[in-house]
């Protein structure tokens, strides 16, 4: 009897063991660029399959739909979607969709392809496009794209205007509601608790901006892409500094112009972003004797879980506390009502 237990218990032991080593090779092969599952439903579930490209779409559609849908997002907080190449299982998540979401206006490059080329009958919506139809234009050349680098392009950072943020929430909700019409009262209900409280940061971003000295009231970041920003919150945008992103790798000569640009535009601070190259800005602020913010602005994404900018609206509230902290004014949290 006693033999009995013992060989029991080592089989036990050794199924333990493998289960755990099986485990953790499944993690170990997990690439941290492969779409991440957000409702962690059952592979039978027959909720509305949706496939969101960005941070910013990943959590609008989270909040709009609640558990409703089997949402996959493709790219992860603080992975920039300019650069973003596709994976195999990004592919299988756009042929698997029935709804697709993704920013348009080039944010993605990509990824917009794979969702144009995709024969799959899915409902493909350019968020962006559809929001905001006449975008503001600006210089977005983009690494390998030298020629091109003086061009106009649309902007698609339309989401740090918060007002174009409630027209991204119309645009989601109708077509969530188009798809899944039995929910449509719940869609409805949280679109509208979103776009209030977008309202209400709009306001309130006006009312942070409005304390900060006029004569410091321009901003410098390393990438052009708060347009929609300074535009809606009255702050102009002084200058881009591009060569910091990820983006682009600059050159010896590049950063000896991007300090004395950074001396000519007489700024208290500067900002960087938080997928930027923050040891080279750190040098180049150095240099040209001005702050660099130790609050990075989250501009391409949201922040990783956890941090100030996780949400879209918290991701707007990090950035303006940022900017006016930053540029001398003053800030009060937001108490949404």
């Amino acid at each position: 009897m006693p033999i009995q237990r013992h060989q029991t218990w080592g089989s036990t032991l050794l199924a333990i063991a493998a289960s755990i080593l099986s485990a953790c090779s499944e993690s170990t092969s997990t690439n941290q660029n492969s779409p991440t599952n957000v409702t962690n439903t059952a592979a039978t579930s027959t909720n509305l399959k949706v496939v969101a490209t960005s941070s910013v779409l990943c959590d609008m559609t989270k909040t709009i739909a609640a558990t409703t849908i089997d949402l996959t997002c493709l790219v992860k907080a603080g992975i920039d979607p300019h650069v973003y190449e596709p994976t195999p299982e990004d592919r299988k998540a756009i042929e698997d969709a029935q709804l697709i979401f993704y920013s348009g206006y080039d944010f993605e490059p990509s990824l917009i392809k794979l969702i144009k080329a995709s024969s799959h009958p899915a409902t493909k919506v350019a968020v962006g496009e559809v929001a905001v139809p006449q975008p503001l234009m600006g210089e977005h050349a983009h690494e390998g794209d030298e020629k091109q680098a003086q061009a106009e392009e649309p902007d698609p950072h339309i989401w740090h205007d918060a007002k174009n943020g409630v027209q991204m929430v119309r645009v989601m909700q109708a077509n969530l509601t188009q798809a899944a019409p039995e929910n449509t009262n719940l869609y409805t209900q949280n679109a509208q608790a979103l776009s209030a409280e977008l309202t209400q940061i709009d306001s309130w971003i006006k009312s942070q901006i409005a304390t900060i000295p006029s004569n410091s009231r321009k901003l410098v970041t390393t990438h052009d892409a708060l347009a929609y920003y300074s535009a809606a919150y009255n702050i102009p945008v002084a200058g881009a500094l591009q060569g910091f992103s990820t983006e682009e790798k600059p050159t010896a000569a590049r950063v000896r112009q991007l300090t004395q640009e950074i001396k000519a535009e007489r700024v208290p601070t500067i900002f960087a972003e938080v997928a930027s190259n923050s040891q080279l800005i750190e040098t180049v602020a150095k240099e040209a004797n001005v702050q660099l913010s130790e609050r990075e602005l989250f501009v391409d994404g949201l922040g990783v879980a956890g941090s100030e900018g996780d949400t879209y609206p918290k991701m707007l509230i990090a950035n303006t506390k940022a900017i006016a902290l930053g540029l001398g004014g003053r800030y009060t949290a937001f108490a949404p009502k």
